[in-house]
């Protein structure tokens, strides 16, 4: 009998733990912005320049959030026009934090990989 309670105690605390981890994942559309025309599957860039405006959105017109430097890798989610909303996918150069979400003009990169 104790070794049945054991059981469904470890089953019953796994499934709550699971449940935890899928709640606190981020949705598919937590990766996208409302400001997007076109999606991307699966894309990183690497920022080719020093002191690119990495923006809030999709034109100069928006306030930068930090600048990029040549070397530093975006994972890309959509884009609007000439710009790609991404994420950050390390601590950039210039001091951005890895995951910080912002705006690049497509022109800006030198390597897109899928």
């Amino acid at each position: 009998m104790t070794v049945l309670r054991r059981a469904a105690a470890l089953t019953v605390s796994a499934a709550l733990l699971a449940g935890g981890a899928i709640a606190l994942a981020p949705t598919a559309s937590a990766a996208t912005s409302p400001k997007c025309t076109y999606n991307f599957s699966d894309f990183t860039g690497t920022v080719d320049g020093d002191g690119v405006n990495y923006r809030t959105g999709p034109s100069t017109g928006y306030t930068a959030k930090g600048r990029l430097y040549d070397g530093d890798r975006v994972r890309i989610y959509c884009g609007k026009g000439n710009w790609y909303y991404s994420a950050l996918a390390k601590r950039s150069e210039g001091g951005l934090a890895e995951g910080t979400v912002g705006w690049i003009r497509s022109d800006m990169l030198y390597q897109l990989a899928g």
